[in-house]
């Protein structure tokens, strides 16, 4: 069973640091304990609640079937959010973020499948296209795969992002907003709250802090994914049944 990190394990990841106070929005006003060095501490009191309220919903989203789009173009961030988003089955972007991708798209869905189409002509390419072509095919299909290839299997809209750095992401949360898909965020002191779902104060920088967080949504979205599945299986066993006695 997905469990939530203790307030220990919070500190120890470093979760609690936040920005230089100068650098602060007054919007994160609510969940700063105080400054400690011209740096705002965050309150993790109020971090664990917002976290728990996170991943229950994350994990209700998981449970009826939802996607969940992990979302982190930080270099640093990448491997870890790549591995967890894999890890949980989950869709992820951190290379950059598709402009359009919520707000247009159809236009995404078909560089997608422009990316299925080019690996498949590349299969065949041998006696039909130069040393060259096929060179400049291969270039093509590691550029779409390295900006896509987290979602290549997304048929529809995701029903929920979970962003790392909320302001950092504004295209996306600004995306999500007026397409009405529910956002879950790591929002650090310099970060607005407001413009989020489920806001999760954090120190959305350190490779521990973020780790440690990402993980706790990923294992709670597989709890849901597990739900979901096991759903279904009763269903289709019920349907099974329900036939036979036809």
């Amino acid at each position: 069973m997905a469990k939530l990190p203790s307030m220990e394990e919070l500190l120890d990841s470093g979760a609690h640091f936040g920005h230089q106070s100068k650098r602060w929005n007054p919007k994160m006003s609510p969940y700063i304990f105080g400054q400690q060095s011209g740096i705002h501490i965050i309150d993790l009191e109020k971090t664990e609640k917002q976290l728990e309220r996170a991943a229950e919903f994350i994990k209700e989203v998981a449970s009826r079937g939802g996607v969940v789009l992990f979302l982190s173009t930080k270099r640093q961030l990448s491997e870890i959010v790549e591995g967890a988003a894999k890890e949980a089955g989950a869709m992820f972007l951190t290379e950059r973020w598709f402009g359009g991708l919520l707000t247009n798209f159809d236009s995404v869905k078909k560089t997608i499948e422009k990316l299925g189409n080019l690996e498949e002509e590349l299969k065949t390419a041998e006696g039909r296209y130069t040393k060259k072509e096929q060179l400049l095919m291969q270039r093509e299909i590691d550029k779409l795969i390295r900006v896509l290839g987290g979602i290549r299997s997304l048929d529809r809209l995701p029903d929920c992002l979970f962003i790392i750095d909320a302001k950092r992401e504004d295209n996306a949360v600004r995306e999500a907003n007026k397409m009405g898909i529910p956002i879950v965020a790591l929002v650090d002191t310099n970060g607005d709250p407001t413009k989020v779902n489920y806001p999760v104060a954090a120190n959305d920088d350190s490779v521990k802090s973020v780790s440690l967080l990402v993980k706790t949504i990923a294992l709670f979205y597989k709890e849901g994914r597990s739900l979901h599945e096991k759903k279904e299986k009763v269903a289709e066993v019920k349907k099974v049944a329900e036939e036979a006695k036809v």
